[in-house]
């Protein structure tokens, strides 16, 4: 037992590929994604902080850092069989937090257990810093799909992922991220090489028009 296996186990993280089973124009792994979801994290942060709100940021990188470590253990789930119910969902969660758990216990230093049990459990809460992560890791999630669609990938599990995934950011469009993302952000994606051709500007219309018919509920 030693903190050596965690080092190690953090290559394997290199080799679980993201949405597996589908043709891809690009692979990315965990830990590609982990990176990516920290570099945005970090951006909303700044954003959240210029409207005044506070940030804890330990908090926050802590949280992005670490948020799908737990992967090592069962592998990425695609988007859409992940929360095809509640109860598929709730099950995954628990098997990924028994495996984490009884990782932390048999390979992390007992003196280091209590603050490893808190650096990988769920991140995304009511928090800001929770809620930020919940942003950012949708984020990542939009433009790894949206990368697949532009380049022509016929795999319709990515458009499915994308409007999973933009509909999700929607629920937070209180937020002065999520608003700085929609105002800023996705019009420019949209505006890239090739998208007018494709149904995403339709789909971000029925997503943002559904978005605007439930607020003025």
């Amino acid at each position: 037992m030693g903190i050596h296996q965690y080092f190690q186990s953090l290559s394997d993280l290199e080799n679980i590929y993201r949405c597996p089973g589908k043709f891809k124009y690009q692979e990315h792994s965990v830990a590609e994604h982990s990176f990516k979801v920290t570099s945005i994290a970090q951006f909303f942060g700044n954003v959240e902080e210029k409207a005044g709100n506070e940030v804890d940021w330990r908090a926050l990188y802590e949280k992005a850092l670490n948020h799908d470590y737990s992967e090592l253990f069962i592998g990425d789930i695609k988007t859409p069989v992940k929360y095809a119910t509640a109860e598929l969902r709730e099950m995954l969660s628990e098997v990924e937090e028994s495996m984490t758990q009884n990782f932390i216990e048999r390979e992390i230093p007992s003196e280091f257990q209590n603050i490893y049990r808190h650096l990988l459990k769920e991140g995304k809460d009511e928090t800001l810093e929770g809620k930020i992560l919940a942003i950012a890791d949708k984020v990542d999630l939009l433009y790894e799909s949206f990368g697949e669609i532009q380049k022509g990938n016929p795999e319709n599990v990515f458009v499915e992922i994308y409007s999973e995934a933009l509909a999700t950011i929607y629920k937070y469009r209180e937020m002065a991220s999520v608003k700085y993302f929609l105002a800023e952000i996705l019009p420019d994606m949209l505006h890239e090489k090739g998208i007018r051709k494709t149904e995403l500007p339709e789909l971000t219309n029925d997503i943002t028009a559904q978005a605007l018919k439930d607020d003025s509920k």
